[in-house]
């Protein structure tokens, strides 16, 4: 897989990159120019491009590029280039989407709300009976597009999604917009035309409404209700709202059964839309001519090399002698001096909290944070701060290892409040008060995220062959994981480490080598990441480096094959400089330490040849390691703490409850560990959180399935 194409670049020596259009979890959407045809064009990428998925590919492009239907753009061209990805050209609709049009003007009329449902219908029920059935799979206002001529056009469905002999084709990743993706789309329940259905029904309920309905999965958990359409606008008829809300139904057989049946009871919902005919047309967006007129204009000029000449703006029509100009100055001068003024004295004296966004309302000491259904592309909604996080004072020792403690990090990048706002210390945990972690409740283990008290738990990323072992950028805003992940394991032969925003968009795929990738760590300064890698045949720690795209080994095994050493589970102490990580010696795992080039490597815990010690973590004030230890190779053992500023070699001390678990993390404010752990019989894990010092253990996943590898979200901007 490869980045983000950028501005400028060429394309397969013939599409130009004007701009990025969108960006999802299997790659991006381009704005180009066909340098052979002089014509704009919509570039849509799938990053992923193994044997499979490049002879789906093939096959699928070909059937879109033989559909013609006024509602749906004409796909052009397809093309593989090499490992670097797969390639759909299609018509580039100019205008705006559904999305924009919100944002512009508001909720959209009942009129006009009937007609884009028409249109979309017509759409869907063309792509529903062709043979085989193409199912779009991520209807949502923003593939909705309104031309400058008012036509309404479904875009963005990039490869297909097949039903063939009654079941859907499984190669393509699913797309999964939270509040408009039915909750057979979050798993591996069959889709069918049903499931575009529910989704159109979304985005006609969040058009009229500006507000995006109950997610469909949350819906069908028995945790939420439907709010009835009429709730949120009243202005809505009776008629219309219940056809959207029948769309919305949980179970696909309360919904309509086609997307024909479906357009009839819009069209019948109110006097003015019950006879449609011929082309379905709306409202253009403002100045829609001129724009199109710029679009013709700058696809003829010099296609060749994909420059453009801006337009010369129209010339104004003569202005009548104004004998007064100098009085008019004078005035709207007085006029903007006096309300920058009034200006000035609202912001001064308008308290920051008043002036910013709240979600969910005021924070309290006890707010938690809400996951939105909010567009894929927004970062999940947290409370913003009015105050700066506050720590734990912690005791001062004096350290006598090697490692010295720092005082305060600086992580690499500083979010900025429009981004990512502040957090505020009253939230679980600290810092952005949520964690992430991998769980196997959709299928195949996907990343979730969930407030620190067990709330808000929403999943992330819906990769066909899994992902798990989320590791957090220092900023908070990144995550980078292992893919593919068939179930929870020690190691994952085959897989390779990714990066992705924190809603699942802006996937990247980092280099990787025959053998396998896994044990992801982002240093907290943000230039590296250490993981461990089966590339050498045995479990080894690398590190990867930003600054030029690189990967290097740490540690490799010893030359007695007798005896070979093994490394793994990286974490990284807070200023970057050490790590530590599992050891394997003489068929014992244990606890050490070393440089971050690799160097000084030092056992740091000494247990003794019968128990094992390993998934070690950092405290974020860099004086504690915490770990798991057994007795022998058993799956859960107990928690253990070592203080750096004890001796070297000296013996760690049982954490306070002495519960069972593994795999477990310091919270950013260090008075909560969050942790793997089981109940007595039972079969699955379950993520938990304990207090620090031992108590409140609580539970915070109850699903039947796998929930492991918890990760809280980093502090950003930490004293």
């Amino acid at each position: 897989m490869n980045a983000t194409l950028e501005r400028g670049a060429l394309l397969h020596k013939r599409y130009r990159i004007v701009e990025i259009l969108g960006q999802g979890g299997m790659g991006s959407v381009y704005h180009a120019i066909d340098e052979n045809l002089g014509v704009d064009v919509a570039v849509k990428e799938n990053l992923f491009t193994t044997d499979e998925y490049s002879r789906q590919f093939r096959f699928e492009a070909v059937l879109l590029a033989n559909l013609r239907h006024p509602n749906l753009p004409r796909v052009t061209d397809h093309f593989v280039v090499g490992e670097q990805g797969q390639y759909l050209v299609m018509d580039f609709i100019e205008g705006e989407d559904l999305r924009q049009r919100m944002e512009r003007a508001g909720p959209i009329s009942e009129q006009e709300a009937v007609l884009i449902g028409a249109a979309m219908c017509d759409a869907l029920h063309f792509l529903h009976t062709r043979k085989p059935a193409i199912i779009h799979r991520d209807v949502k206002p923003g593939n909705v597009r309104i031309s400058p001529d008012g036509h309404v056009y479904l875009v963005d469905f990039g490869l297909a999604k097949l039903i063939k002999g009654g079941q859907a084709t499984t190669t393509g990743a699913r797309a999964m917009t939270p509040g408009y993706s039915p909750p057979e789309q979050y798993g591996t329940a069959r889709t069918d035309p049903r499931t575009d259905i529910y989704s159109l029904g979304a985005t006609l309920y969040a058009a009229l409404c500006g507000i995006i309905p109950e997610d469909g999965l949350a819906r069908a958990m028995d945790n939420v209700a439907l709010t009835p359409l009429r709730e949120r606008n009243p202005r809505v008829s009776r008629k219309l709202a219940a056809a959207i809300e029948k769309a919305l139904a949980v179970k696909p057989e309360d919904r309509f059964q086609s997307a024909e049946e479906f357009k009839q009871a819009l069209v019948s919902s109110g006097g003015k839309t019950q006879h449609l005919e011929g082309e379905i047309v709306v409202t253009p967006p403002p100045e829609a001519a001129q724009s199109a007129e710029k679009v013709a204009a700058l696809a003829r000029d010099k296609p060749s090399t994909g420059k453009r000449t801006p337009t010369a703006p129209p010339m104004s029509p003569p202005r009548k002698k104004n004998w007064n100009k100098g009085c008019w100055v004078f005035f709207s001068f007085f006029l903007l001096t006096l309300l920058l003024g009034v200006l000035a004295i609202v912001v001064f004296w308008t308290p920051i909290s008043a002036t910013l966004p709240l979600y969910f309302g005021q924070p309290t000491s006890t707010a938690t944070v809400e996951m939105p259904s909010e567009q894929p592309t927004a970062t999940p909604a947290i409370l913003l701060a009015t105050n700066t996080p506050t720590r734990t004072p912690s005791q001062t020792h004096t350290a006598t290892s090697s490692w010295t403690p720092r005082p305060s990090l600086t992580p690499s990048i500083t979010p900025t409040p429009t981004q990512s706002p502040l957090p505020t210390a009253t939230l679980l945990g600290g810092g952005y008060g949520q964690i992430a972690f991998a769980s196997n409740r959709a299928g195949l283990p996907q990343i979730f995220l969930m407030n620190s008290d067990g709330s808000g738990q929403t999943q992330v990323t819906n990769l066909p062959d899994g992902a798990c072992q989320p590791g957090w950028s220092p900023d908070g805003k990144q995550i980078v994981f292992t893919i593919p992940c068939p179930d929870r394991l020690d190691q994952y032969p085959g897989s390779h480490l990714a990066i992705m925003n924190v809603d699942g968009t802006g996937l990247k795929a980092l280099p990787t080598a025959d053998g396998g990738d896994f044990d992801p760590a982002w240093s907290p300064d943000g230039t590296r990441i250490a993981f461990t890698s089966l590339r050498d045949g045995s479990p080894q720690i690398y590190v990867y480096r930003f600054v030029d795209n690189s990967a290097s080994p740490l540690t490799k095994s010893s030359s007695d094959l007798r005896f070979p050493e093994w490394s793994w589970q990286p974490a990284w102490s807070p200023d970057s400089t050490h790590l530590v990580y599992t050891a394997k010696r003489l068929g014992v795992l244990q606890i050490w330490t070393m440089a971050a080039n690799g160097d000084d490597q030092t056992q740091l815990v000494r247990s003794g040849s019968e128990l094992w010690d390993f998934q070690p973590g950092w405290s974020s004030d860099g004086r504690t390691i915490l770990f798991s230890e057994t007795s022998g190779p058993q799956a859960l053992g107990w928690l253990m703490t070592y203080r750096l500023d004890d001796q070297p070699g000296a013996e760690a001390a049982q954490f306070r409850n002495g519960g069972y678990a593994t795999d477990a993390e310091f919270s950013p404010d260090r008075r909560w560990v969050v942790c793997e752990s089981k109940e007595e019989g039972a079969n699955n894990y379950d993520i938990y959180r304990v207090s620090s010092d031992g108590r409140d253990r609580t539970r915070l996943t109850a699903s039947a399935k796998l929930n492991f590898d918890p990760s809280w979200r980093p502090m950003p901007n930490e004293p």
